[in-house]
């Protein structure tokens, strides 16, 4: 079903108490403290969904609705639909992270490299530790080549995750193409 983005916007205006900060709940220390403790790779792959479950949930049900109208659009290469639809979750709920970071995965997926780095900083604020926007500042920073950039984003991705196979092996590829440069 699609949703005229108009109708997005009017949806998101109905609703005026906050998504919920979903990044301070109280069950995500743990998580993050047992990520990295964890040498089992299944573990840190349950660890990693379950971190990110917290981090889309919200108590507010108009929200939710809306994240998931724009996970499907996301999923269906609706892009402008996907937009939209974060655009308005943004504007109703600037304290839920998980909205930001969607929306700044939306526009790295347009192209609007940009516009998605400031989604992915305002993300960070919310969420120091969210390793899926550090991971994708770097994949943005690695496509204009800034090289050091996006060796630090991926860096501050695998501090706070250590379970993130391709993180480190371009971390590694990264560091090679460094010392490759400095001779």
């Amino acid at each position: 079903m699609r949703f005229p983005p108009l109708l997005v916007v009017a949806a998101a205006l109905l609703f005026a108490a906050p998504a919920g900060a979903t990044q301070d709940d109280p069950q995500l220390q743990p998580l993050f403290a047992r990520l990295q403790a964890t040498a089992d790779p299944g573990e840190g792959e349950a660890l990693q969904a379950a971190i990110w479950t917290a981090w889309t949930a919200t108590e507010n049900k108009e929200a939710a609705r809306m994240m998931a109208i724009g996970i499907i659009a996301m999923g269906q290469d609706r892009l402008d639909d996907a937009l939209s639809t974060f655009d308005a979750l943004v504007e109703a709920a600037p304290d839920f992270a998980e909205a930001w970071n969607k929306r700044a995965t939306v526009h790295y997926l347009m192209g609007n490299l940009d516009e998605s780095v400031a989604d992915i900083e305002r993300t960070l604020a919310l969420e120091p530790r969210h390793f899926g926007a550090l991971s994708g500042l770097g994949l943005i920073y690695q496509e204009v080549e800034k090289w050091d950039a996006a060796l630090r984003a991926y860096e501050a991705a695998l501090k706070v995750n250590p379970h993130l196979p391709t993180v480190r092996v371009t971390v590694e590829a990264l560091r090679k193409k460094s010392k490759d440069s400095t001779r």
